[in-house]
């Protein structure tokens, strides 16, 4: 997962939350049969999504840290070194600017 971007990992986040939601919904409806047998299923079913809810929620936290920590160390970066940063962002700009100017 290192090499997904953050609009990847959030579609996939977003897409865990959906099937999970779904299938919370398919547990409750039903809910209704009887038998051991369904009984048995439910109670696995509802435990591993418990479980993947959890660990979505701290994958969703180390991914906000990781953002986090990138953001005060490009803040301290730019405080530390302003004119290089200043330069950084005008090479960039003129890329982006010749790049756009050729389409």
């Amino acid at each position: 997962m290192t090499h997904m971007n953050f609009a990847d990992k959030d579609k996939l986040m977003n897409d865990l939350l959906t099937v999970i939601t779904d299938a919370e919904e398919l547990l409750r409806m039903t809910a209704n049969h009887a038998g051991e047998t369904a009984e048995g299923i439910r109670e696995r079913v509802t435990q591993r999504l418990n479980k993947a809810t959890a660990e979505l929620h701290c994958l969703q936290n180390a991914a906000l840290s990781q953002a986090k920590a990138a953001g005060q160390a490009t803040d301290a970066f730019v405080h530390e070194n302003p004119w290089k940063s200043v330069g950084i962002a005008a090479g960039v700009g003129l890329v982006l600017g010749l790049l756009a100017s050729r389409r």
